[in-house]
């Protein structure tokens, strides 16, 4: 994709990740997208593929919606939903680029560390402010991360995880299930 077809305020999707956003910035052929939950994300133009496009409506079909809109609605209170109920309360993104602004003279262990340190930091967070779900978002890879993840979780006794909600993240995220106890 050419740099010039993506401008500020589109609506773009990250080509092979579940990930969508509105353009904030354009930098050469890196974008800056906010996801729907408000964080930055940085993609180079090749790995993003605008949403939707034109979508043309008949003059019948805007004066049905009119229609709809003209009738009084009933005040609903809003119920969350059961998977919104069980929602993770905290998400956090492992990818380096979200940590660091360049890899450029980071070697692998580097990385890996910086990754493992974000999530004990994070994960302690959540103990502390009793969030009781918490989603490490670490992707597929070659499992490193993820297998020290785990080793990382095993050192806590108040913790369980599991595999986070595949529909959702696929097989790139662990969910971290906090035991509160008093």
């Amino acid at each position: 994709m050419k740099k010039d077809e993506i401008s500020v305020g589109d609506k773009v999707e990250v080509l092979d990740e579940a990930i969508s956003g509105v353009v904030d910035h354009v930098e050469g052929d890196v974008i800056t997208l906010v996801t729907k939950d408000g964080f930055p994300m940085k993609y180079h133009a090749k790995d993003l593929v605008k949403a939707g496009g034109r979508i043309s409506v008949s003059n019948f079909e805007v004066a049905e919606v009119k229609k709809e809109k003209e009738l009084p609605k009933r005040r609903k209170a809003p119920n969350p939903k059961p998977k919104e109920r069980n929602a993770p309360k905290m998400e956090v993104d492992l990818h380096i680029h979200q940590l660091v602004k360049s890899t450029k003279n980071l070697g692998n262990f580097d990385m890996l560390n910086i990754q493992l340190e974000t999530a004990k930091r994070q994960l302690d967070f959540a103990i502390q402010k009793r969030i009781q779900k918490v989603v490490f978002i670490h992707g597929v890879g070659e499992g490193i991360l993820k297998e020290e993840l785990y080793y990382l979780f095993k050192k806590y006794d108040n913790i369980k995880y599991y595999d986070a909600d595949y529909q959702k993240y696929g097989l790139g995220a662990t969910e971290v299930y906090i035991f509160q106890n008093g």
